[in-house]
């Protein structure tokens, strides 16, 4: 027969070893963030890109959403065929991990979800691909409709796989990003033969961003067969406006103190005490910065000719649709929670310590550091921007002097940032800049064949 002291000697290291485990990740991807994010909205995007680097060469776990911060400062940096590259890179990745890992489950399920490789948000997935067809636009053109019908396929795909065999689908009222539609749209308009094709995208963009007022303009627009008078073009001015969402770690206070009328419960009537829950569940949680800018007021030839509006609301859409899946994710910090104490329980009936004996004790206290060392998964792409928007304006084929300028909720915050801009007889122009705040960062990235291009297949 085992003696008592012998398997407890056996045990403890076990739980000693988890313990070593879980504090090698006890800094949080926010934390390791923080720089990168500060020197890209400071506008120092040789700094944000340094911060970044630093950060893949020590990650294991973060490399996918740090690289798609990259992308984005290599797309504000004025390296749009870059960013292409990494972003694709991103998305092929986070489409295989899609597989889940039986192995790296159970890991996490003893640690925490920073042990699991990062498969990217449902929102992110879908951002991935607008973004990918933004930085194509500013590129050459020629893939810039395929990604933008990966947007709507993606979004589909999402929705129908969260449904169970009941019919109950968490994600069954997520909101549609619009920018895929639009952009499929724009560039068969461009065309200037499909406008059916250019009315169903437009039907599209409406329903789904019914507070997208030029949406309406567009789609009658593209009713009547109309793209541009005879010696004009279009120039479609992307911006990039304010700071949006990222994760950071709270304490789920309600699942929290149901364990810890738990533990007592069974500390009190059974033959075993329980680690005593004192350090609080930890689940990360979308959060949303204030910001000052509202929109970006466009000029041309130092003349004023609109203001950027909304296509797609990104801090809205990341809370929505994290927001539908947050039980899932307390339900299973409570699992992990759950499953720690019945390894500590076990522990002790294997062994046959006393419910008040020293070793009893040791258990609970290896216990409770275990739980303590958790920390929630604030993995996130934290560079993305607050809200996309766009403004077109038909102009005389030429070259044109465009100025663009921050908008607060009571007129300018900002200097214009100005570019010159060439319109083509009967095609469609791309510009696109970063405002995070009061000022452009980067450069302001316009589209490298003002003479268009025909739409890509899916690569």
């Amino acid at each position: 027969m085992i003696h008592r002291s012998y398997l407890v000697r056996q045990v403890c290291p076990v739980l000693l070893m988890l313990l070593v485990a879980c504090l090698s990740g006890c800094a949080s991807h926010v934390d390791r963030l923080r720089e990168a994010r500060e020197r890209f909205h400071a506008g120092d995007l040789a700094g944000a890109s340094d911060a970044l680097d630093r950060q893949l060469k020590r990650s294991r776990t973060d490399s996918d959403a740090l690289l798609l911060d990259k992308a984005v400062v290599e797309l504000a940096s004025g390296r749009p065929d870059q960013a292409e590259q990494t972003l694709r890179g991103v998305r092929d990745r986070f489409d295989y991990l899609e597989q889940t890992s039986a192995g790296e489950k159970a890991l996490s399920m003893v640690t925490d979800d920073n042990r699991e490789a990062y498969a990217g948000e449902d929102y992110e997935k879908i951002l991935l691909r607008a973004f990918l067809a933004l930085a194509n636009l500013m590129d050459d053109g020629q893939d810039a409709n395929a990604y933008a019908l990966q947007v709507g396929q993606k979004q589909e795909q999402i929705i129908q796989a969260a449904a169970d065999a009941q019919g109950n689908n968490p994600k069954a009222g997520y909101k549609r990003v619009a920018l895929g539609a639009y952009v499929n749209g724009i560039l068969r308009e461009e065309t200037h033969v499909d406008y059916d094709d250019v009315a169903r995208a437009m039907v599209r963009v409406v329903s789904w961003e019914p507070e997208f007022r030029p949406g309406r303009v567009d789609l009658q627009r593209a009713q009547s067969g109309h793209h541009s008078q005879t010696g004009h073009g279009v120039l479609y001015a992307f911006t990039l406006v304010g700071q949006g969402p990222y994760k950071e770690e709270v304490a789920e206070e309600p699942s929290s103190a149901a364990l810890l009328v738990a533990d007592r419960i069974i500390s009190h009537n059974g033959e075993h005490t329980l680690p005593p829950t004192i350090a609080p569940i930890k689940v990360p949680r979308v959060v949303l910065p204030y910001n000052a800018i509202r929109s970006v007021g466009v000029s041309v030839e130092g003349q004023p000719a609109g203001q950027t509006e909304t296509i797609t609301d990104v801090g809205r859409l990341a809370v929505q649709q994290y927001e539908a899946v947050y039980p899932e994710v307390v339900g299973r910090a409570v699992a992990r929670r759950v499953l720690k104490k019945g390894i500590v329980f076990g522990a002790k009936e294997a062994t046959g310590v006393e419910k008040h004996s020293l070793a009893s004790f040791a258990l609970d206290a290896a216990g409770v550091a275990w739980e303590a060392t958790e920390t929630a998964d604030t993995r996130c792409w934290g560079l993305l921007p607050d809200r996309i928007q766009v403004l077109r304006i038909e102009l005389p084929a030429g070259q044109h002097r465009i100025g663009l300028q921050p908008l607060g909720p009571n007129g300018p915050i900002g200097a214009v940032a100005e570019t010159v801009v060439p319109i083509a007889d009967g095609r469609n122009t791309y510009l696109l800049a970063t405002f995070p705040h009061d000022r452009l960062v980067g450069q302001i990235l316009v589209s490298r064949r003002p003479d268009g291009g025909s739409p890509g297949q899916m690569r």
